[in-house]
């Protein structure tokens, strides 16, 4: 069962680009590298749609 924290931030110390994978990680409390794959299978599925969603991610939770 997943245990969420309050709120969703980046986690640049554990980041491997902006901290976006690490901070959703944190933030489930699962592992990065499960968050990751996911992130790059997702991406191989829906492409373009995916990045932005990643920067946006990054952008609204890097000013909030």
């Amino acid at each position: 069962m997943f245990h969420m924290n309050s709120r969703y931030m980046l986690d640049k110390g554990n980041a491997a680009l902006m901290g976006v994978c690490s901070g959703f990680a944190k933030w489930m409390d699962v592992d990065p590298l499960l968050v990751r794959v996911t992130l790059v299978l997702v991406t191989c599925f829906l492409g373009p749609v995916t990045i932005l969603a990643y920067l946006a991610t990054a952008l609204i939770a890097n000013n909030g």
